[in-house]
């Protein structure tokens, strides 16, 4: 959920810096051309004043029949053309000065003539009808060809008798916007990395409560259902959030132990009437003739059944109600004396129990629990196992975890009764004339996950059931 929120957070935060980064770079871009134009037009505007009388009028002269300019007039045109070559020089820029014809009066560099077509050819012909260029197409970094046609009109008594020229490289200027543009750039990226650091810790302060209100819940649902929810920082909706989860788990709980200690309190109490229930029944079966004594049995025999699920039930409710706190244990000799304990009921039904794994696996499980789970597995798989075949208990040892694989080799379950066993008084339909109550895989499970542990159960092939008891190897 962070990644997602930090995902629109610095979306929003991209999308602002577009938009406010990119119309500044390209106001950047404008104003250092338009400063570059007006300095430019500053430079024809000097040209234009410097051009001698005579010489500006030469055209109209020649065209009126007058005569040549004077000696002094030709002394300044030279110093004209000696002074646009420096400008020239110095700065890269070309400039001429044309008359109406195209005829040049002073020019640099040498042999420069009037653009025949594009930016300058419009410019010139625009300064020809007395209006200034106007600024022309924006040049940006990625335009190299790209250059600054400036046109100025040379004015004498209301008519234009000649044109400045100048047409500028415009190398320096695209250094200069790029490096505007890095500096733009670089105050984003700082921008960018303090909205990083704020939608950080933003998102962490947000997210906290939920985070933990998270683990409480995974908590409550592998059992540990003391967990519980801090409310210590966050939005004040998620504070209230917590508050309300914790009074909820409080209810949970209270209902849970109630139904629990009913369960023992029932099965408790219905001992003992059922056992005064099973000595009356051996008394009658005392007194009544030998052809009764079939019924009695059927009557002792579903006393005891009835006992044995209350023991079952009763024990069940302990095990819910148990809070065991899981520690160190060897389980490789813990699962060798459960499987010693049960040997001599595998030699009287004619079942191999046979074990293997590792000399040493510790993992962290209460021993108490897990060796009652253990017992109610090897209870069940010897239960269904066939005289002449073989259960095999497996002790693997795992990155995370330690596991106690218990295979059969009864009939097995189908796909659909796999889902369902565990389930408290289920049975498959076509084990019900095996003796159980159908509640010992599901002790088990509750004592593993008591202990912070877990129950699977899958197929085994080429028949049978595999049933894994896995406990974690140390704490998270």
């Amino acid at each position: 959920m962070q990644n997602r929120l930090l995902g629109i957070l610095l979306s929003l935060m991209a999308c602002v810096l577009a938009a406010l980064g990119l119309p500044l770079a390209a106001a950047v871009a404008a104003a250092e051309q338009s400063r570059v134009v007006v300095d430019r037009i500053d430079d024809a505007a000097r040209f234009a004043q410097d051009l001698p009388t005579q010489g500006r009028a030469g055209s109209d002269t020649a065209v009126k029949g007058g005569t040549e300019p004077d000696a002094g007039d030709t002394t300044r045109l030279r110093m004209l053309a000696l002074e646009a070559s420096r400008y020239h020089d110095l700065y890269g820029t070309r400039v001429g000065i044309f008359q109406r014809d195209g005829s040049s009066v002073a020019v640099a560099p040498v042999g420069w003539t009037v653009p025949e077509e594009g930016p300058g050819a419009q410019a010139f012909q625009e300064a020809l009808d007395g209006r200034r260029s106007h600024n022309p197409p924006q040049v940006w970094p990625w335009t190299p060809d790209r250059t600054i046609t400036v046109a100025l009109p040379v004015v004498r008594d209301g008519d234009v008798v000649a044109v400045v020229i100048t047409e500028s490289p415009t190398g320096p200027m695209r250094a200069r916007v790029l490096h505007s543009w890095l500096w733009i750039g670089a105050g984003e990226a700082l921008a960018m990395i303090v909205a990083v650091l704020l939608a950080l810790r933003l998102t962490g302060w947000v997210l906290r409560p939920v985070r933990t209100l998270d683990r409480a819940t995974h908590d409550i649902a592998t059992g540990r259902l003391n967990a519980r929810v801090a409310a210590s920082g966050g939005p004040p909706e998620l504070r209230r959030l917590a508050r309300s989860f914790n009074d909820m788990a409080d209810h949970v709980v209270l209902a849970i132990d109630q139904q629990r200690a009913f369960v023992a309190d029932a099965s408790h109490q219905l001992r003992n009437p059922l056992a005064a229930l099973l000595l009356r029944v051996e008394l009658l079966g005392l007194e009544l003739p030998e052809r009764h004594q079939g019924e009695v049995g059927a009557v002792r025999e579903e006393g005891i059944r009835l006992a044995r699920v209350l023991d079952d039930l009763l024990g069940l409710a302990t095990a819910e109600h148990a809070r065991p706190e899981p520690e160190p244990v060897d389980l490789t000799a813990l699962v060798l004396a459960r499987v010693d304990a049960w040997r001599p009921v595998a030699d009287q039904r004619g079942i191999d129990l046979a074990w293997d794994g590792p000399p040493v696996a510790y993992g962290l499980a209460d021993p108490i629990g897990f060796g009652s789970a253990l017992d109610a597995v090897l209870d069940n798989a010897l239960k269904f196992t066939p005289s002449g075949r073989r259960v095999a208990v497996d002790t693997v040892l795992r990155k995370r975890e330690v596991s106690v694989a218990v295979t059969d080799s009864g009939p097995g379950l189908t796909e659909e009764e796999l889902g369902r066993i565990g389930d408290r008084f289920w049975r498959s339909p076509r084990h019900q004339n095996v003796d159980g109550s159908g509640l010992g895989l599901s002790i088990a499970r509750t004592l593993l996950l008591a202990g912070g542990g877990s129950l699977d159960f899958a197929p085994a092939e080429p028949g049978g059931l595999t049933v894994v008891l896995s406990v974690p190897r140390r704490r998270d």
